[in-house]
């Protein structure tokens, strides 16, 4: 196992000055991407540009999202300590620590397995005890719903009904809609009561394309 040494807090305490000059304020999730160690989320090959704003490629041909985006779509949930929150795409398990950090309880799901079995290993040894499924994004985790809050770290073509239905009356749903290796738009969706929700456009990104089982 990689070490944590004053050295790499020291480049965590530039992300997060980064992060402020591009308009983060808020200071929960600053504080967890302090506290994060990024650089044992990559690839060793990568581990000197670890702090860097910027996305990097991980196992399975997937990416671990640029902080900015990470701290971004943490801020859009609006979600404080003790409230549950589904992450669609485990990924790298940095969006997942980060949202642990915060003292979110933390449920996600991953549909590439490879990267389900070494992200579980590594959150681990890492204390981090969000839990985990592998399996269909799509179909979100409705043996723990409802949600305070759901983020998804993958482009989707569309909002998938089914995690509209596990989310918390007040609750918001964090999405990027898009077709692939296109800009896509980054949505918070608020469930306004049992059957309406509103929506709000927050900018354009770019992420890989989420799976489902027929991919």
């Amino acid at each position: 196992m990689r070490k944590d040494t004053p050295k790499h807090q020291g480049l965590r305490n530039q992300l997060v000055s980064i992060l402020k000059e591009k308009g983060i304020e808020n200071e929960a999730v600053l504080e967890a991407v302090g506290k994060v160690p990024r650089h044992l989320y990559v690839d060793s090959s990568f581990e000197q540009f670890a702090y860097k704003d910027q996305a990097f490629p991980i196992r399975a041909n997937q990416t671990i999202s640029q902080p900015y985006t990470v701290a971004f779509q943490s801020d859009l949930l609006g979600v404080g300590e003790g409230d549950k929150v589904l992450e669609i795409g485990t990924g790298s398990g940095y969006q997942a620590a980060v949202l642990c950090e915060m003292g979110v309880k933390v449920y996600s799901i991953e549909r590439q397995k490879e990267l389900f079995d070494h992200t579980r290993e590594l959150l681990q040894q890492l204390g981090y005890r969000p839990t985990l499924k592998f399996g269909d994004g799509y179909k979100g985790m409705p043996t723990y719903a409802p949600f305070d809050a759901i983020v998804v770290t993958a482009a989707a073509p569309n909002v998938p009904n089914a995690l509209l239905a596990q989310l918390k009356v007040g609750g918001r749903l964090v999405i990027p809609v898009g077709e692939v290796g296109e800009v896509q738009r980054m949505y918070c969706i608020t469930r306004k009561d049992e059957k309406s929700f509103s929506r709000a456009v927050h900018g354009d990104f770019r992420f890989v394309p989420m799976l489902s089982d027929k991919e």
